[in-house]
This record gives structure tokens, C-alpha cells and sequence, in this order.
């Protein structure tokens, strides 16, 4: 590690927070439905969609008819991506004459980027026509993007209102996340990423002369549309198959910078939007002490594993001072490999610009485990906030055990059935990943697909479980992921990671927005101090690893003892 790896890290940090103050206040009057800059222009587009739609955005629903909507909309996605993908080859802007994906393929893919995962079991190059890059992907990763913030302001409403059935309108929140955050931020950012050298085309390719006066053929496409949204909606799926490691995609340091400050810009100004809704910072900043703590510390490990390189790199004579630079791009080094590792398993995007797998053992744990956390630190945007403050909802539970008291958070008791709710969703996880790994591990359908024997082959199955079920879509490398039995179970991991853990959090929302909310008193635990920010970190790593640590103890935990002891698989 060096002192300029840090200053590289702090800085990109810093202006992060610095945007995302004023993004948040933004955001806030957004969802109250007050006037902001952009209404002048925007309220006339919006109101034109509310008519066209037969919307009355003044009309609120309850937590049911709100879920149903979120569900039915998501529905009617996901059908027409997997019609668009399997009748690609129909389909126009298609100069690669690419022909329509696989049923199984299809399937995946259209829950993947639904489902806000990005898991992406082909080459975007090789597979994927413009038409289907720009009408379906880029498309649903906007949608999908949008789908996490409007649910994360229905359980904002849930704290914040009293006596109330209803927890907001969906296809408001839904057309205000889309026309006045995503893509305003997503234009911006795409022409700052064609100007530091993105492609921006609807051709196939171009012909290149060599140095050594041979032909190349290099393809291109319309790449920084997707980038752009891909980052800031925590999407992740990249339009080449490399991701982010691909010059085309992610070019120089500056668009490394760049791309680090779109992932986490969002997810971090949501909260800063939390706290302006609820009338009181001090809850918000409370929670960015404990994602910033443990998204610190994560970035931490993994840049001290890949600093300190491998017994073998040393032995064979490779300068200790290089670090594990296996599986990373030389423009970026290893303190942007390392932060860009832990920002995008912390959130929940899944981009990548240097290969997981290559890591150290213990380098390619905090990522995996980072993911298995449920993607709160701070997390995909708005996925991020409800699943950080269902876990607050725990964190209160075990604090009202301890004294006997009837636990509070934000003004609202949580009883049985928030507890209830909130332990279902946050059981959804190690159900699916630990219950399909397990399978996975035994069955023929399963091994195929590895690449390694012994714990990184253990590790390679439980990544791609992981990353499906936590909707983040990073791969580990080395699983062969394109086949029957991988492409339909990680769908259906993506499906359940995603909406068996909405659909309890909604039902939180509305218990809590009937409540009515009550004055905090001398016996209130209070929620924004060093106490609290202790609690919750505590439960959110005991939770994590009392579920997983076993599983890790056999994959990459495993690896590290054997690597040290000088021992290969």
C-alpha cells in the first residue's frame, strides 16, 4: 500500500460526498413533489406521461396494490426483454447479423437486467445486437434502477407518515426517479464519458493498421449510453465482456475516477434525501458512519491482500513492491483495483475492471462477503437504503431485548410483525445462495461448469450465487455460466434475491405508516449516535457471518491456509 494509493482513494470518497449533499436535497424535493430547477422543463413531460398513462399521481396506494403494481410492471418488463432478445435476429440495428439468444440464455438475461443484477452469461460483443444493447438493456437499466428508488421512498413514507393506508403512488415514483434524476445524470454523464474517448456509434466495427501493417478489425458501438446508466443506476452489465476493463469502456484513470464517483453518487445522496424526509440528519448521517465504516474497511483488506502479493510471486522472483497485479490493468494499479472491488460488491453494481478471481484468497473474500452483507454500503441505489434500514429495524429489536423495552426506530414501534417481515426478507439471502450452491456442488450439471478444483472451484460456485441472488451480477471468472442448469437457477436466485426481499419491506412500510408516530422520551434508545452506529454494525456483520462463514471457510478462507503453506489445487 502507498501513501498516494490512499490520497487516490480519499479523493475520489470526497467528491462522492461533496455531490451527493446537494444531489440529496434535490432529491428530497423531488419526492415530496415540490418545485425544483428542472421543473419548468420536465413538469410539462411529466404531466404528459401521467396523461397518456391515465395516471393520477395524487392518487396513493396502499402497500399492496403498490407492490402489485412494482410486480406487474417488472412483469410486463421482463416478457418484452426476453421477446426482444429471442427474436433478435428480426430485429433492426443489428449490422452483426447476430440471431435471437437461446431459450435458457433469454430467460437469464431478461431477469438479470429486470432485476437490476446484471449477470450476464455471454460477451456483450459476440452476442448482443445495438437494438438489443439500446432498446432492451440500457432500457431496463433505467427502469430497474428507478424500481429500487421508488420503493426505497415507500418505506421512507412508512416512518415518516402517521395513520396513514397508503405509502405513495408507484408509477410517480417511478416516472420522477426516471425523468428527473437517471436521466438527466445519465445524459451528462455520457457525453462528459464520449468526450474522455467512449465510443458513441451505430457502427459495427472499424478496420485499424497495425504497427506491424496487419488489418484489425475493432468494434465498437453505442457504448457510453450504457456505460453512463450502467454505473449510475448500479446496473452494471457492461457492453463488452470484459466490463470495465475493456479501454473501450474505461479508457484512462480519469474515466476509472469518473465511473467510481457515478456508482456511488446515488446510493450515497438517497440517504442524504432520507434524512431531509424525516426531518432529522442526524438519522441519515448515522447510517453513513456505518456504510462508510464498513465499505472502508472492506476496501482496506483487499488493498492490503493484493499489496502484499502471493508467497509464489515472491518465490519466483516477481518485486514484492508489484503486489498481485494478476487480473489488473496496469492504467489503473492496485489501490484503484481495490476500491473499485469493494465500492462495486458494496453496492449492488457489479461492474468490473479487473478479474475477482485473480485476486488473493483473501483479496477475493471481502467482495464475495461484501455482496453476502445484502449490498447495504451503501448499496444499490435506493436497495441500498431499505435494506440498511431493515437492518436498523433488527438492530432495534436486539436493542429493546437487552433492556426490555418496547424497541423504537424514527418515531415508530416495531413489533412482531415488522420483526417478522424484516427477518424473512433478510433470510431470502442465505436460503438461495447457501441452497443453490449446495446443490450445485454435487450435481454433474453443476461441476461442469468449473474451472477450478478444491476451494477456489467452492469459491467460484458460491460467487455466482451470491452475485445473483444479491443482484449485484459481478462473476467471480472461471465458471462456465452459459448452460441450462446455471442460466435457470441464477435466474430464478436474481428473481428471489430481488422480490421475496421487496414484498416483505413494502409490507413493513405499510404496518409502519399506519402507526402512528410517537414523540421520542428519556427511554427512547437514540438512533444517531456512536451506540447505535456500533449496534448496527455489529448486527449486520454478525448476521453475515454466522450465515456464511462456514461456506467461506471451505472456499476462499480455506485457500488463504493452503496458499500460505506454500500448497497449490
Amino acid at each position: 500500500m502507498t501513501l498516494n494509493g490512499w490520497l487516490q482513494i480519499a479523493i475520489i470518497l470526497a467528491t462522492v460526498l461533496l455531490a451527493a449533499v446537494p444531489l440529496g436535497a434535490f432529491m428530497a424535493r423531488v419526492y415530496a413533489g415540490k418545485h425544483t430547477f428542472l421543473s419548468p422543463m420536465l413538469s410539462p413531460v411529466e404531466r404528459g406521461f401521467y396523461a397518456l398513462a391515465g395516471v393520477e399521481p395524487a392518487r396513493e396506494q396502499g402497500w399492496r396494490a403498490y407492490a402489485l403494481a412494482m410486480l406487474l410492471f417488472n412483469a410486463a418488463g421482463f416478457v418484452l426483454l426476453y421477446v426482444t432478445l429471442r427474436l433478435q435476429g428480426f430485429m433492426p440495428f443489428n449490422p452483426q447479423g447476430f440471431g435471437g439468444l437461446t431459450p435458457d440464455l433469454a430467460f437469464n438475461t431478461a431477469v438479470s437486467f429486470v432485476t437490476n443484477t446484471n449477470w450476464q452469461s455471454y460477451g456483450g460483443e459476440t452476442t448482443m445486437s445495438h437494438f438489443s444493447q439500446m432498446a432492451g438493456l440500457t432500457v431496463q437499466n433505467f427502469l430497474s434502477a428507478a424500481t429500487g428508488l421508488a420503493l426505497a421512498m415507500a418505506l421512507v413514507r412508512g416512518f415518516v407518515r402517521s395513520k396513514v393506508g397508503t405509502v405513495g403512488n408507484f408509477w410517480a415514483d417511478m416516472t420522477r426517479s426516471t425523468l428527473y434524476i437517471l436521466l438527466p445524470l445519465a445524459l451528462a454523464t455520457a457525453l462528459l464519458l464520449v468526450a474522455l474517448g467512449l465510443p458513441q456509434t451505430l457502427l459495427a466495427s472499424v478496420d485499424a493498421t497495425t504497427l506491424e501493417g496487419t488489418k484489425q478489425t475493432i468494434v465498437v458501438g453505442p457504448v457510453a449510453s450504457q456505460i453512463a446508466i450502467k454505473q449510475l443506476g448500479t446496473n452494471g452489465g457492461g457492453f463488452f465482456n470484459v466490463n470495465a476493463a475493456h479501454p473501450f469502456e474505461n479508457p484512462t484513470s480519469l474515466t476509472n475516477f469518473v465511473q467510481i464517483w457515478q456508482m456511488l453518487v446515488i446510493s450515497v445522496a438517497v440517504v442524504f434525501a432520507f434524512g431531509r424526509l424525516i426531518g432529522d440528519s442526524r438519522q441519515a448521517r448515522a447510517l453513513l458512519w456505518v456504510m462508510g465504516i464498513l465499505l472502508v474497511a472492506g476496501i482496506a483488506i483487499t488493498y492490503a491482500a493484493e499489496a502484499a502479493g502471493t508467497p509464489m510471486l515472491h518465490a519466483a522472483g516477481i518485486n514484492p513492491a508489484d503486489g498481485n497485479m494478476e487480473g489488473k490493468e496496469v492504467r489503473f494499479g492496485l489501490a484503484m483495483s481495490a476500491l473499485w472491488a469493494a465500492v462495486t460488491t458494496g453496492l449492488s453494481t457489479g461492474a468490473v475492471n479487473s478479474m475477482h478471481a485473480s485476486f488473493t484468497p483473501i483479496g477475493s473474500l471481502v467482495p464475495m462477503f461484501l455482496i453476502q452483507l445484502g449490498e447495504i454500503l451503501p448499496g444499490g441505489v435506493g436497495s441500498g437504503l431499505y435494506g440498511i434500514l431493515v437492518m436498523a429495524i433488527i438492530a432495534v429489536f436486539v436493542a429493546g431485548l437487552m433492556v426490555g423495552r418496547t424497541p423504537e426506530y424514527l418515531g415508530k414501534k416495531i413489533e412482531a410483525k415488522e420483526v417478522k417481515m424484516a427477518m424473512l426478507a433478510v433470510l431470502i439471502l442465505p436460503i438461495t445462495i447457501l441452497g443453490f450452491s449446495a446443490v450445485a456442488a454435487v450435481i454433474p450439471q453443476g461441476l461442469a461448469g468449473l474451472l477450478n478444483a478444491g476451494p477456489h472451484g467452492l469459491s467460484e460456485i458460491l460467487y455466482a450465487y451470491s452475485s445473483a441472488a444479491g443482484n449485484n451480477g459481478s462473476a467471480f471468472a472461471g465458471l462456465t455460466a452459459n448452460s441450462p442448469w446455471y442460466n435457470t437457477t441464477l435466474g430464478l436466485a436474481m428473481l428471489l434475491g430481488r422480490f421475496a426481499y421487496i414484498v416483505p419491506m413494502l409490507a413493513i412500510a405499510g404496518s409502519l405508516a399506519a402507526k402512528t408516530r410517537l414523540e421520542s422520551s428519556t427511554g427512547t434508545l437514540p438512533t444517531h449516535g456512536p451506540l447505535f452506529i456500533g449496534l448496527l454494525i455489529g448486527v449486520i456483520l454478525i448476521l453475515g457471518g454466522l450465515q456464511f462463514f462456514p461456506a467461506l471457510a471451505l472456499g476462499p478462507i480455506a485457500e488463504q491456509v493452503m496458499m500460505l503453506a506454500g500448497k497449490t489445487f
